[in-house]
């Protein structure tokens, strides 16, 4: 039993980073094809931040 608790933790652990990263990507990905358009940008991107 002891045994278990690690890799419990190494997995939630992974599942985070997983989860994590694909938020960065999702941002990384609305953040750039509205490049143009500056000044409306940091707010639609604090905005999603803040929708997760």
């Amino acid at each position: 039993m002891p045994q278990m608790a690690p890799m419990y933790w190494l997995i939630l652990l992974l599942i985070f980073s997983i989860m994590f990263m694909f938020i960065i990507l999702i941002n990384y990905f609305i953040y750039t094809p509205s490049n143009s358009n500056y000044s409306s940008t940091p707010m639609k991107k604090n905005h999603f931040i803040w929708k997760w």
